[in-house]
């Protein structure tokens, strides 16, 4: 039997696939909810969650007006200066220059080296260790004087400290970023005739924050949980110093008041969670594409020798 060499292929036999099952995945699905059902019908029927106080102050003015928005507050308030800050420090990371690159090693290594608690206890004695602050003449005439223990900075001490510790996080995130674009990109701009900063605006820093967001997204969620525990500065006027300590210690009800805050971190959360899913959807274009029906029906077609309808 002979075949005419002009003749187009025959097509392939159809094939008969039959799902693979997966009887486990239903039992495991089914075992998790009854679980999860028990779990929810105790925690309801648990008179120590105390329900009717959690209903009573969930919306409540001071916990909304006061702790919510001092959280957020001390939240952005620390990011932008923690990023403004992480990029002077990832800048003085790839520097040539020696001392700039010491500088900023030994500023990472103690802000991460130490307990966030810890450094924020330490800005709440900064009114003790620091009583006065003079500039002036040594041994001479002073021309500023100031009373720091006269003052009541708990709220910006609260922000330095998260802040200055946040920043050594944002520099090796950002540090990471830069390093992560190919050198020839900057090259290939360099030779178009494009400056530093337009090589950096244009070319360098688009394909970067692909690699920064996500990290950046992580570590503000990261910041608004760690807003409670700003109590060791001392600032008590945060989401968890409202609900856990200010409320609690007056109706002897912690739990309830501990799920009222943990409620508004969850929703809070979330906003920011969907926020940094559009963001890294915006600054992943045209990293990856997907092929839809059409394209993959017109890609198979071409495999198999057919021609393009």
């Amino acid at each position: 039997m002979t075949t005419d060499a002009t003749s187009p292929p025959a097509a392939p036999a159809a094939i008969d696939a039959v799902p693979l099952r997966h009887p486990w995945r239903w039992v495991t699905a089914i075992v998790i909810v009854v679980v999860v059902g028990l779990f929810v019908y105790g925690a309801a029927t648990n008179e120590a969650y105390g329900w009717a106080t959690y209903r009573e102050y969930l919306f409540n003015e001071r916990v909304l007006t006061v702790g919510v928005l001092n959280t957020l507050q001390l939240t952005v308030y620390s990011m932008v200066l923690a990023v403004v800050l992480g990029v002077i420090l990832a800048v003085m990371r790839l520097s040539p220059n020696p001392v700039l690159r010491w500088v900023s090693w030994v500023y990472l290594w103690i802000f991460r080296g130490t307990p966030i608690y810890v450094q924020l206890v330490f800005w709440g004695l900064i009114p003790t260790i620091y009583k006065n602050i003079q500039v002036g003449v040594p041994f001479g005439p002073s021309f500023f004087h100031l009373d720091v223990q006269s003052l009541s900075i708990p709220f910006v001490l609260a922000i330095l400290g998260l802040a200055l510790n946040e920043a050594a996080y944002m520099a090796e995130i950002i540090r990471a970023g830069i390093s992560s674009v190919p050198e020839g990109q900057s090259e290939a701009s360099t030779a178009l005739g494009m400056s530093w900063t337009m090589t950096m605006r244009r070319t360098v820093l688009p394909q970067a924050m692909r690699v920064i967001i996500p990290p950046t997204g992580n570590e503000v969620i990261s910041m608004l949980k760690t807003t409670s525990l700003v109590t060791a500065v001392p600032f008590t006027l945060d989401l968890y110093g409202i609900t856990s300590r200010e409320i609690a210690a007056r109706t002897f009800e912690p739990v309830p008041l501990l799920l009222v805050a943990a409620t508004w971190y969850l929703v809070v959360t979330s906003v920011l969670m969907v926020g940094q899913f559009y963001l890294e959807r915006y600054f992943s274009r045209g990293a990856s594409r997907k092929l839809t029906t059409k394209q993959l029906q017109a890609l198979a077609q071409a495999q198999m020798g057919e021609p393009h309808p």
